[in-house]
């Protein structure tokens, strides 16, 4: 029997390691806009399935790799 819960995703900023490039809401602005000190601000609380190439994109550009997807 296949389980048929959906998991739920996000995308997951560690303040702690970006250094606010700006290459995240750069790349995806359509998931990541910027607050007032130049730090991603995740703009969906979860990631639908169209969201995934940009949320992989913004991650992968992040030289911190400050920026995850988390599944839950």
């Amino acid at each position: 029997m296949s389980d048929t819960r959906q998991q739920t995703r996000q995308l997951v900023v560690d303040r702690s390691a970006c250094a606010g490039h700006g290459l995240c809401y750069s790349t995806s602005p359509q998931l990541i806009d910027c607050d007032d000190q130049g730090y991603p601000v995740v703009l969906k609380e979860f990631l639908s399935d169209d969201d995934m190439a940009a949320a992989e994109a913004a991650a992968a550009v992040c030289p911190e790799r400050a920026l995850t997807i988390e599944s839950r």
